[in-house]
């Protein structure tokens, strides 16, 4: 498969279309990303070779190639592709794809690939409307959404289609995309268009994995910059910022940066201060930082710096994680906030994390000490005879379910490692504790 080609063709000559779309391709080969499914092996690899192809529902973000990869199915197939969008169309628009669908069939017994894009946007009777020309192979039904389709596609569609989920395409694909268009693209070249590395890192970043949005933003760049002497035209990081209509921001992902507003993150969410803690969030989003790398942050945060102060810190953060890879960007960045500012406001303990270091610390000087026999299972007769078990008492059948007996080896039997905080729930059970 040849790398780093989505949105690429060969030279087509010059159309009056997008940049975008110029750089669609037209095989599985020119396809980059979407590896767990065009990779070998993979269903919409088998599927293309094959040539049988099945109603499907692609779900994926903005410019993850949902449309491209309709396409070039219907290609490879030889069947017709007609492609609507539930934004524009209803119900007189389907009827009449059907018809011309039903005429093709009947005349040249040639099937039809229906490409309905944004299909989350269709109600329940206009979805309905195709399941009886689903069922009887008049068309082949390929929707696209960026919503989930459990939520947003009827189950009497979802039952007859296959659904395939498409992935975001990561900041160096988006590059390649963008350096190879410059390379590549007749009317770029006959433009004689040259570009910062600064700046297709910056639209690499700000496009958020929609690679129509970079290769938009890398078009309108290019004619608003004039030509030098020689005729080129550069695009610099201030071109780019203002096709964008975005700041580059101070930000090396992989530099002191990174590691200096992580830092402040951190140290405002232990400080308890929510609005620094909310605007570092803030920041790192806005420079491109990966959402899901902030929302670990979080979550790390949750049990090393408030553990059971606030047992509810570790489940918030959680979710904001899950609601971050549900949403995406920018809908989902705004759980990320909601967390950041409940983290900061939750009481801290770090207790647990201290505990545990002390555990490891001890697991390191002593090794694998013997578990004490009295808590030693005994399942066999052999294990009874030689005390495993022996004394052991049945916690619940005493007052409030506890025990006082021993359970850490003997070299370690009077070691305390857990200091609970006088703070929040984890304060609440240290007194219920001191008080039997």
């Amino acid at each position: 498969m040849k790398e780093q080609d989505l949105f690429l063709t060969e030279d087509r000559g010059p159309r009056p279309s997008p940049l975008a779309d110029r750089m669609r391709p037209n095989t599985l080969d020119e396809v980059v990303g979407q590896d767990h499914l065009i990779g070998p092996g993979r269903v919409l690899r088998k599927i293309a070779e094959s040539g049988e192809l099945p109603s499907l529902i692609l779900w994926g973000p903005p410019g993850s190639g949902k449309t491209t990869l309709a396409r070039i199915l219907a290609t490879v197939a030889k069947v017709n592709f007609v492609e609507f969008s539930a934004v524009t169309s209803g119900i007189k628009e389907i009827k009449e794809v059907i018809r011309g669908a039903e005429r093709q069939w009947a005349a040249q017994g040639a099937r039809t690939v229906l490409f309905v894009d944004e299909i989350h946007r269709f109600n329940k009777a206009q979805q309905d409307a195709f399941l009886p020309h689903v069922e009887k192979g008049t068309i082949v039904l390929i929707g696209a959404t960026t919503e989930n389709p459990s939520f947003e596609v009827i189950s009497a569609l979802l039952s007859r289609s296959k659904v395939l989920i498409l992935q975001g395409l990561g900041e160096p694909d988006i590059k390649a995309i963008l350096l190879r268009a410059v390379a590549r693209d007749e009317d770029l070249r006959e433009l004689k268009v040259e570009a910062e590395d600064r700046a297709l890192e910056f639209l690499s970043q700000q496009c958020h994995g929609d690679a129509r949005t970079a290769l938009n933003a890398l078009e309108l760049a290019v004619s608003t910059v004039k030509g030098d002497p020689q005729g080129t035209r550069r695009v610099t990081l201030a071109d780019a910022e203002e096709a964008m209509q975005r700041k580059s921001l101070l930000y090396d992902k992989a530099g002191e940066e990174h590691y200096n507003l992580i830092s402040a993150m951190h140290k405002s969410l232990r400080d308890s201060d929510p609005d620094a803690a909310v605007y570092w969030v803030g920041r790192m989003l806005a420079a491109g930082e990966d959402p899901l790398y902030v929302a670990r942050r979080m979550v790390r945060f949750a049990t090393e710096d408030i553990g059971n102060a606030d047992p509810m810190a570790l489940l918030v953060a959680n979710q904001a994680r899950e609601a971050y890879h549900f949403l995406g960007t920018p809908e989902g960045e705004l759980a990320l906030a909601q967390a950041a500012i409940y983290l900061a406001l939750a009481p801290k303990s770090n207790a647990v994390y201290r505990a545990y270091g002390e555990v490891q610390r001890d697991i390191q000087r002593h090794g694998a000490l013997p578990v004490p026999l009295v808590i030693r299972n005994a399942v066999t007769e052999l294990m009874k005879d030689v005390g495993y078990g022996q004394g052991y008492r049945y916690a619940h059948e005493f007052p409030d379910a506890t025990i006082d007996q021993q359970h850490l080896p003997d070299q370690l039997k009077d070691t305390t490692y857990y200091h609970p905080t006088d703070r929040g729930w984890e304060g609440k059970r240290k007194k219920e504790r001191e008080g039997r």
